[in-house]
């Protein structure tokens, strides 16, 4: 370890605790690049798709305009490529030129102007994971300064292109210098990825303490093997991972890829419903400029965003994976309120699921049960109440569930609902519910 790396560890000794500035009390949520967009640079050959502020604005418009702020989408966040492959004279990052020729400043004071927030990238390491250049122990400081003179309310700090030692120091040292600018900005840490994602490797204390929210996991694709896959590492590792996230900290699974060209309609209800389950970032990377009815109605739904959203912060948890390949989820929501997801990962056809909410461990009582996707309430539930559904191949149902007396929320979720769509149920024999 050399001189300067021993002097920067030196000052984590006096690290106070980080990011003290009240942000992401509930997750995240908003747009970004990315997944959809990726490194497209070429703007003489594909205008409407390169990375420049073009698109940028062009998104801020969408969730200005087509309800998507209302409804808690606030993040514009910028990845990489952005960046000119040098630093300026006085060894601030600058942007491309050619791509952002009003600048960074400029493109925050316009979506300011919307109601919105601008999240940047910038990567801990000599470069970013596209080549652009890094942020070295030495840079730190600077690019901070820099985020905040712009107008940045937001920074995914990734970690290509460094290494274990780096990471260690300059994780909490770029938490220390955002705080020093005076100006709160959402800290999103990539650490935990590039060290496996799971204790011993990832001390997740100290994790919320200096970040909002952290990748845990591989980069999402454009495909429903990918997702399952994320969905299923979380699963699998929730004991580690659930006591992590809460107000202020957040295990992040990547970005929603609902609108894009991977996913049907049922596997995106499943993305959007687990992601809701698992307390995650809602940051959407897709081309809002051309999205579906579909795609529009599962991201703007406002139960599953109300579900996300909820004070309470638990991350919720897989209770069940039966050799059927159906999968129960669960989280506890605020007012005794919970929300169950049964998944199916059977790949053949609709499948009849049974079972009762004894069985998944809720007290004696009765209760009523609101489907999110349907937008139908279920009444005269007991913890006995035979249950059967219905599941899609890759699909979901999920159910709102809260006590019986509270029937106020029923008309909280009618009208937080934004379909009028009906289902059907019926009563198939005494104390057994069908669901169709």
């Amino acid at each position: 370890m050399g001189p300067l790396a021993v002097t920067q560890l030196l000052g984590l000794i006096s690290l106070t605790v980080a990011l003290d500035n009240g942000l992401l009390k509930t997750p995240p949520m908003g747009w970004m690049a990315w997944e959809r967009f990726r490194c497209d640079t070429d703007c003489k050959d594909d205008p409407e798709n390169c990375i420049s502020e073009a698109l940028f604005r062009d998104t801020a418009d969408r969730l200005a305009e087509d309800g998507w702020k209302e409804l808690g989408y606030e993040y514009v966040i910028i990845d990489d490529c952005w960046m000119s492959l040098l630093r300026d004279e006085h060894g601030r990052l600058q942007p491309d030129p050619s791509r952002f020729p009003g600048g960074i400043a400029k493109l925050a004071r316009y979506i300011h102007d919307r109601g919105l927030k601008l999240g940047i990238y910038a990567d801990m390491g000599t470069h970013t994971c596209m080549g652009f250049p890094g942020t070295t122990l030495d840079k730190i400081e600077i690019d901070a300064q820099t985020f905040a003179s712009w107008g940045v309310d937001y920074l995914k700090f990734d970690g290509c292109s460094s290494n274990p030692v780096e990471h260690m120091l300059g994780y909490p040292l770029m938490s220390k210098a955002l705080n020093a600018t005076g100006r709160p900005m959402a800290y999103s840490c990539s650490w935990p990825v590039y060290i496996g994602g799971l204790p011993p490797n990832v001390n997740y204390s100290f994790l919320g303490d200096i970040c909002h929210l952290w990748r845990n996991y591989y980069d999402i694709q454009d495909s429903w093997d990918s997702v399952q896959g994320i969905i299923e590492w979380f699963s699998n590792n929730q004991d580690d991972l659930q006591p992590a996230a809460g107000p202020g900290r957040w295990n992040d699974p990547d970005m929603l890829i609902i609108g894009n060209f991977g996913l049907s309609v049922d596997q995106a209800r499943s993305q959007m419903a687990l992601w809701a389950i698992m307390a995650a970032p809602l940051i959407m990377s897709n081309d809002l400029r051309n999205l579906d009815n579909s795609a529009r109605a599962i991201l703007q739904n406002k139960v599953a965003i109300a579900i996300n959203q909820d004070s309470m912060g638990i991350q919720g948890r897989r209770l069940l994976q039966e050799k059927n390949h159906i999968e129960v989820h669960w989280r506890p929501l605020s007012h005794s309120a919970s929300v169950l997801v049964f998944l199916s990962r059977r790949t053949d056809m609709p499948y009849l699921y049974h079972t009762s909410l004894a069985k998944l461990e809720y007290d004696a009582g009765n209760y009523e049960a609101y489907d999110v996707f349907t937008g139908s309430t279920v009444t005269g539930l007991n913890a006995t109440t035979e249950l059967t559904f219905s599941i899609n191949p890759s699909g979901v149902v999920m159910w709102y569930v809260y006590p019986e007396q509270q029937s106020k929320q029923t008309e909280m979720l009618h009208d937080l609902h934004n379909k009028a769509s009906q289902f059907a149920f019926h009563k198939a024999k005494p104390g057994h519910l069908t669901v169709l």
